[in-house]
């Protein structure tokens, strides 16, 4: 592989345990624009909930399967509803579990990426639950249950959730400009990539005095896309390769 290939990301795929159009389009990504990247970074929920690496999803298999025929690096951070996905899941794959967050050389420089649902902070609720189910002695004892049983709990977590995101201002559930600028400054780094709001943009804003980027990934299963970065700098694409529609980013 090239030095000057580009490096993709990804987050926020949502697969669902069957094989779908998602997964489908997934995995034509894989055997397309990744196998002319130097490597691959996926930054979280890249499905719908994940009960363990013993569960077999078909879509899940068919995906690891997809993952591991390619021949770069292949990092995974944890999102929130994929934060179970584990070493055995992460060989079966090929891929690296990665901390959140990850400080990375990327062909345009140094960079940090994460899941993203750390700098929304103003969603109180979010952060109480993420610091439940990030502790080891809560996985522990939600692994331990039978595989049904895991299944109920998480369908059941999700579909509270969802009833909640509806409830809740779209502002609360975006991320915190002082989350953001303290992450920039314990980084040291001009680059930002993360995903968790579904609301793809690159960002230009000013940490102290000095240029920063923060760019934000989009939401498969909303309109997918990818950030490819060379030596240029970073560019949100479609899966075709096109730049992402102007009218769908953020401001």
């Amino acid at each position: 592989m090239s030095a000057r290939a580009p490096a993709l990301v990804i987050s926020d795929l949502h697969l669902d345990r069957e094989p779908g159009p998602l997964l489908e389009a997934t995995l034509a990504f894989l055997e397309g624009p990744a196998r002319a990247a130097s490597s691959l970074y996926i930054l979280g929920d890249l499905f719908e909930y994940w009960v363990g690496d013993d569960a077999g999803f078909p879509a899940a298999e068919r995906l690891a399967a997809g993952l591991k025929t390619l021949d770069i690096p292949v990092a995974f951070i944890h999102g929130n509803r994929d934060f179970l996905v584990g070493e055995a899941y992460a060989a079966r794959a090929g891929m690296q579990l990665a901390p959140d967050p990850l400080h990375a050389a990327l062909p345009c420089g140094p960079a940090v990426l994460l899941h993203g649902d750390s700098l929304c902070t103003d969603d109180t609720e979010h952060m109480a639950f993420r610091q439940q189910v990030r502790s080891g002695e809560w996985q522990r004892a939600f692994l331990a249950h039978p595989l049904e049983e895991r299944i109920r709990q998480a369908e059941a977590m999700r579909a509270a959730s969802r009833d909640k995101g509806q409830m809740k201002a779209a502002a609360i559930m975006d991320v915190n400009a002082e989350a953001v600028a303290n992450t920039f400054r314990d980084a040291d780094v001009p680059l930002m990539i993360h995903g968790h709001t579904h609301r793809p943009a690159i960002h230009e804003l000013t940490v102290d005095g000095q240029p920063r980027q923060r760019c934000v990934l989009p939401a498969w299963d909303e309109h997918p896309g990818y950030l490819e970065i060379s030596a240029t700098g970073p560019v949100l694409r479609q899966l075709d390769g096109s730049p992402y529609p102007e009218h769908l980013l953020c401001t």
